[in-house]
């Protein structure tokens, strides 16, 4: 499956149990939007996500979106690397202007 950046998908997010995380770490198959760029999803075996829940509230580190018919909010506070492997199919994609809050988020949670 071709899978190209600001996409969403469907990750299963669920760890072994010698991995497991922390409890507020998402652990479920969910959508989840694929950050890293196209260059990287074509030739590595992992691809960057950040999760989306339909559960949240309005912080700085989340991106409201609008997807199969339903208001989510892109975790940006959670991005991970997943294995390909774990992407089951691909569900949608970010509108520009989701791509433009996205892109300003990721910038000042992480750059500036």
């Amino acid at each position: 499956m071709e899978i190209s950046q600001y996409d969403i998908v469907l990750v299963d997010l669920q760890v072994s149990e010698m991995l497991r995380g922390s409890g507020a770490e998402i652990r479920k198959a969910r959508p989840c939007v694929v950050i890293s760029p196209d260059e990287m999803n074509r030739y590595l075996r992992t691809v960057v996500v950040a999760p989306v829940t339909t559960r949240s509230r309005l912080m700085p580190t989340r991106v409201r979106v609008r997807h199969n018919q339903q208001t989510g909010w892109i975790v940006v506070d959670q991005i991970r690397t997943v294995d390909r492997k774990r992407i089951s199919k691909k569900l949608d994609r970010l509108t520009h202007p989701e791509i433009r809050k996205l892109k300003n988020v990721i910038r000042e949670t992480y750059v500036d």
